[in-house]
């Protein structure tokens, strides 16, 4: 996890090294990305790089989580969730990350990056039932991001699926 160094510093270094991550990591799969164009975008040493983070993983997981966190900022978890339900989710984040700057670094994340994203995911934990419902929406989100033009078919799909799904659970 990003380290207390980097927390601290002014924001206005946090977010210079911030957009530099984003630019990099918009721009290659985690496995290609390299320090050397980040800390020369954010100005700052190699070796102040690795006084934040323990590495570009480390680094990567903490652009994730702030991404994730833009962009699903209106999940609620406290009731029962129906198909419809997790349709808009799915659909709100869709647009939401549309219209965002973490698109680039959103969509390399799902189509490149996916097993970081199941490394790191917390899906381990989860109850059978929710654990299917995830695979479910992380595959039709993939599904949407590979072919935008087909999202209302993949979605329908997905509904249709899920209203199944959880009418037998």
């Amino acid at each position: 996890m990003v380290k207390s160094t980097f927390l601290n510093l002014p924001a206005e270094k946090q977010a210079r090294i911030t957009q530099a991550l984003l630019h990099e990591f918009s721009r290659v799969p985690l496995a290609t990305a390299q320090v050397a164009p980040i800390i020369k975008q954010a100005q700052i040493a190699r070796g102040a790089f690795y006084k934040y983070f323990t590495d570009l993983t480390d680094a990567y997981q903490y652009l994730y989580q702030l991404a994730l966190a833009d962009i699903h900022q209106d999940l609620n978890f406290s009731k029962a969730l129906t198909a419809k339900d997790y349709i808009l989710l799915i659909t709100n984040f869709l647009s939401g990350t549309k219209n965002s700057p973490y698109y680039d670094f959103i969509r390399l994340s799902v189509t490149q990056n996916d097993y970081f994203l199941r490394l790191h995911s917390p899906m381990k934990q989860l109850a059978s039932k929710d654990w299917a419902v995830a695979t479910l929406c992380h595959e039709a989100i993939f599904a949407c991001f590979l072919e935008p033009q087909h999202q209302e078919l993949y979605l329908a799909r997905l509904e249709e699926a899920l209203t199944t799904f959880l009418k037998g659970v």
